[in-house]
Order: C-alpha cells, then structure tokens, then sequence
C-alpha cells in the first residue's frame, strides 16, 4: 500500500484558512483522494484537551516556555496516534496548523530562542515532516479585521498587532528557508484568487 501524503496549511490570523481547507478537501476528494482533516493544537483526545488549556480565556497568563511544551505535547500526540498512522493506511492527511505554527507564534511572536524550538522538533518529529505546506499570507490589519469580524477572540488572538507582524515575518522567513516545501499564497485579495494558486501547487503535488 503506498503511503499517503501529508499537508499543512499554516498562516496568520485571519489568512482564510477555514475557507481554503473545505477548498482543499473537495479538490482531493475529486481526484479520489481519501483525506484525513484534523488540526493543531488538537487532532487527538489529549490534544483537545491540551487546546481548550492553550486557547480558554479563561487559562489566564501562562509562561512562553509552557506554551511551547504544551504545543510540542499534543504535537506528539497527533504525530504518533493520528497522522503516521492514518497515513500508513494509505490516506492522506490536512492539518489546519503544524510545527512551523511554534516557529511563528511561539518564536517569532514570543520571541523564544529558535535553536530551542529546533530541539523540541528534532525530539518530538525526528525526520518526520509534510510533504507540502500551504502559507497563507495576508497584511495583519487585513487579517486582524476579518478575526474583528467573528465575534469573540480567542486567548492568542487578542495579542497585539505588534506579536502578529512578528509571526508574519517569522512565517516569511520559514518559507525562504524551506521554499521547496513551504509554499507562500497571497490570500490578501479574493477567495476565488488564493484558490487559483492552492490549485496550481496542488496540481504538482
């Protein structure tokens, strides 16, 4: 049985991420694709757990540092009981965030010292890692509105638009290190345009 693929599709707040992974599903699901959505954190019991925890209001202040080990947590959860194994059946698997998420939020934005987050990947993923990774990239006053506009934000949402240009910038420079994996989309302007380029990349894949 050939193994299936794995893809994450990562960006700031706000980049249209919901919107493009129904996009995504149909497009897999039209070429026959069996494909597997979860999300990070989360994907497994524990992660869920570990997402109400990371995200609640209600968590209150919480170390950086934590943050990043409760992230690398439920990744390693998700990692080895729900995405290797779903793609050892032979399906694929769409993430709604991954590990580049920690070098965004947690290194560009908490400003945590990247060779540490580096050590956390090395032990929790080893040489484990997407085949491909769809970066939604928008202006954060452009993502911040559309967040503005659902209602309620959530604990990390309601930084600063300072912390989300740091994750912005963070994002960018991951996709000029990885560019053969990290493929960077203007989801700046309409639906039907970040969907033409998702399409094009998916098309090579």
């Amino acid at each position: 049985m050939q193994k299936g693929k794995f893809i994450t599709i990562d960006g700031v707040e706000g980049a249209g991420k919901s919107t493009q992974i129904d996009f995504i599903c149909q497009y897999l699901a039209d070429k026959g694709i069996n494909v597997a959505l979860t999300r990070e954190p989360g994907g497994t019991e524990i992660g869920e757990k570990i997402r109400t925890l990371l995200l609640s209001n209600s968590t209150g202040e919480m170390h950086a540092d934590t943050e990043l080990m409760l992230m690398f947590a439920a990744r390693n959860e998700h990692i080895q009981n729900k995405i290797i194994p779903t793609l050892n059946q032979g399906n694929w698997v769409l993430s709604d965030r991954f590990t580049d998420a920690s070098y965004a939020y947690q290194g560009g934005g908490r400003g945590l010292d990247i060779a540490r987050i580096a050590q956390l990947e090395q032990w929790v993923m080893r040489n484990f890692a997407p085949d491909m990774t769809l970066l939604l990239d928008v202006p954060v006053e452009i993502g911040m509105q559309r967040v503005e506009s659902r209602g309620e934000k959530d604990r990390i949402e309601q930084e600063s638009l300072d912390f989300f240009n740091r994750v912005r910038n963070a994002y960018i420079a991951r996709s000029e290190r990885y560019p053969e994996r990290i493929k960077l989309i203007d989801s700046s302007q309409t639906t039907e345009h970040t969907q033409q380029q998702i399409n094009a990349i998916l098309d090579k894949l």
